[in-house]
């Protein structure tokens, strides 16, 4: 698998990326995950850095989960 990072693709790469894995919308955040994937489209932040911001906004949200519970976002941190 070739990289996804924001350095080894160009932009218009990163909207084909988020497009075909997510059926997502560009220009709409994403109202299933509350993930906005304009940031790094735009080449703003990388995806594991989107998925840790929302790892960590779940485990405020939800305290009483444990870790090992969560496996929405396991795999984007590569």
């Amino acid at each position: 698998m070739a990289s996804n990072l924001i350095k080894d693709t160009t932009r218009e790469e990163r909207e084909q990326i988020v497009r075909d894995s997510l059926d997502y919308n560009v220009g709409c955040e994403s109202e299933s995950t509350g993930i906005d994937y304009d940031l790094y489209i735009e080449g703003k932040k990388e995806l594991s850095e989107l998925a840790a911001e929302y790892k960590a906004n779940y485990r405020r949200a939800f305290p009483e989960q444990r870790s090992d519970d969560f496996s929405c976002t396991q795999g984007l941190d590569e």
